[in-house]
């Protein structure tokens, strides 16, 4: 007896299976007959199956005063199973969030600030007083699950004048918890790119890779600055984090001729830009990526499988036997679409994501587009 068995799941490569469900897990693959389940789905031809989408960079902490949201309304509402909130929490509130978290149909999961006062204020590094290493360390092992990396913000606006003693910071930090991966982001210099590259390698993730800012991974003359080449060889990570301010068509469409591919897509949404746009949610980057030349295949790994391994989250990313039921049902929609980076500047697609319905552990949510198609039979 399976809870749930999904009967005629197109993977993203075109294959057919069939799903079952048991106690939270993927219990069977393959063709699946002469069995019960307490829910069969049968699905149309058209909608598409794959591992639960994973946003890797989000602000979801919804008592934030600058950069909050509902993990829901960024989550299963639009397919995507699995948030990770990149450091709207530190040591200080980061109780709070894992408590909220309990309550959301979303799996919700935390980059933990290394300023113990998370994004109670824009400028949270400045105040060397706020990086109170042991107490950020027994905010990780209070949270083994729910915390699953570190978050250091090194824009100059953000860190005053403590140049790139918060990154380091947060290496040693990283290397006491057991080297949890670390999410740096990148701005405005002080301090340069360069400078902060030099630093980072292996479990590192530089987020806002394709900023359109001067302090971007592009040199003037479009080539990839070499401190960034030398700390991806180290094996550093590129995430989009599009945001409100940090993705620029150009510097994208440079570095993708280049060879240059985003390891990553996240969007770095919460309530402004996703209600105002120009994020909307994570399906909609994910379509901009068509406009761009990924492929359907290389969209999905970037939110799955890629974005899974960066954070060790162990049994998700993957459609597996004994991985958690975490599946995205979706359509491709041909149908013209407008994407707006953060400059302002615009690309109009013909194809685009539409997801149909997000299942967590087995649960299922509809998304609103899944509930006027009648994309599936019980």
């Amino acid at each position: 007896m399976y809870d749930v068995l999904i009967k005629n799941a197109k993977l993203v490569s075109g294959e057919m299976t069939d799903i079952a469900i048991k106690d939270g897990k993927i219990a069977a693959l393959g063709t699946i007959t002469d069995v019960t389940a307490t829910r069969t789905m049968t699905l149309d031809s058209q909608v598409f199956v794959s591992a639960g989408w994973i946003d890797g960079h989000t602000h979801c902490y919804p008592n934030s005063p600058i950069y909050n949201d509902a993990p829901d309304a960024i989550g299963v509402t639009g397919g995507v199973t699995t948030v990770i909130d990149a450091g709207s929490t530190g040591a200080d509130d980061v109780d709070d969030f894992a408590e909220l978290a309990k309550a959301c149909q979303t799996e919700v999961r935390a980059l933990l600030n290394i300023s113990r006062i998370g994004l109670l204020r824009q400028n949270e590094l400045a105040d060397k007083n706020d990086i109170d290493l042991p107490l950020a360390k027994q905010a990780v092992e209070r949270h083994p699950e729910f915390v699953v990396g570190l978050k250091a913000r090194m824009s100059g606006s953000v860190i005053g004048e403590n140049g790139l003693a918060p990154l380091k910071s947060a290496k040693q930090l990283q290397h006491d918890c057991g080297c949890l991966p670390l999410m740096v982001h990148v701005g405005n210099a002080p301090p340069t790119l360069e400078d902060i590259a030099v630093l980072l390698g292996k479990g590192d993730i530089l987020t806002h890779c394709f900023n359109g800012k001067p302090n971007r991974i592009l040199t003037p003359e479009g080539k990839l600055r070499s401190a960034v080449k030398d700390a991806m060889e180290r094996g550093m990570l590129l995430d989009i984090g599009h945001g409100s301010a940090s993705f620029s068509f150009s510097v994208a469409e440079q570095s993708i001729e280049q060879g240059i591919l985003p390891d990553t897509i996240s969007s770095d949404i919460y309530c402004k830009n996703r209600i105002n746009g120009p994020v909307f949610g994570l399906a909609h980057l994910m379509s901009m990526f068509f406009t761009l030349g990924l492929s359907h295949e290389q969209i999905i790994e970037r939110v799955t499988a890629n974005i899974a391994k960066a954070l060790r989250l162990e049994t998700k990313g993957q459609i597996a036997i004994g991985c958690d039921a975490d599946l995205t049902l979706y359509e491709i929609e041909q149908t013209p679409v407008t994407f707006t980076d953060t400059e302002g500047d615009t690309r109009t697609g013909e194809q685009r994501f539409a997801p149909l319905a997000a299942i967590v552990g087995g649960n299922l949510t509809l998304t609103d587009r899944g509930h006027t198609h009648h994309v599936f039979h019980s």
